[in-house]
């Protein structure tokens, strides 16, 4: 990743490569998971002191995977927007089965 990546499609790519192992997808997919019960029990609750659950759980589940499973750097030190919009792309891929868990 020596030269800057210019496109989203581009991107994508080379974030799926970078979480390729099961492991790695599946505490993205929690970490992700959390965040959407979260933000519901917010809104239902209306107990805004909670959102701060939502750094934890979204950076907390990823950050781990990548030092375990993948054994990489997190793309969000160099992209941080194109990772968060990659990460909920791929939640949405992964539950309606576009892309399986184990790649």
């Amino acid at each position: 990743m020596a030269e800057r990546i210019k496109t989203f499609d581009e991107f994508y790519q080379f974030y799926l490569k970078e979480h390729s192992q099961l492991g790695t997808r599946i505490f993205h997919f929690i970490g992700t998971l959390l965040i959407f019960l979260v933000l519901f029990y917010v809104i239902k609750s209306g107990k805004e002191r909670f959102l701060w659950y939502i750094p934890i759980f979204g950076y907390g589940f990823a950050w781990f995977s990548h030092v375990v499973f993948e054994k990489n750097r997190p793309a969000t030190f160099k992209y941080p927007i194109w990772s968060l919009v990659s990460d909920f792309k791929m939640f949405f891929e992964l539950l309606i089965g576009k892309l399986k868990f184990k790649s």
